[in-house]
């Protein structure tokens, strides 16, 4: 794949995980609280206002490449992260999306979820 080919690909990506985001927040957000970062720029590839961080408080790398090594992507976004949660969001071609995070982020968010769900059964 020549290389402007590869990053139209990697923009493509990264401007689905934002419409994605957006979709999921219609009405909370607006579309300049979830930016795609132009490529080749350092840090997280999904900016984020402080709006949308209270809702997604993670750091997203995003990959969309036939062959990839999860570890070194997974280091990059944690490299990234900060404070917030990495997630390495990734696809190829003919694949579903998917979302990497660390495991304990996710059970917590199980839990989480159980609580707020019990919640609203008490109501």
């Amino acid at each position: 794949m020549r290389p402007q080919s590869a990053k139209e690909k990697g923009r493509r990506f990264q401007k689905w995980v934002c419409a994605r985001m957006l979709e999921r927040t219609t009405g909370i957000l607006e579309a300049d609280d979830v930016q795609s970062r132009g490529m080749g720029g350092a840090g997280e590839d999904v900016m984020l206002s402080p709006a949308a961080r209270r809702i997604f408080p993670i750091s997203s790398e995003c990959k969309n490449q036939e062959s990839l090594s999860i570890w070194a992507a997974m280091k990059q976004a944690e490299g990234n992260s900060g404070i917030y949660t990495p997630v390495l969001f990734l696809t190829r071609n003919r694949t579903p999306e998917y979302a990497v995070l660390p495991a304990e982020d996710l059970l917590d968010l199980y839990v989480e979820l159980h609580h707020l769900r019990k919640g609203q059964d008490n109501k």
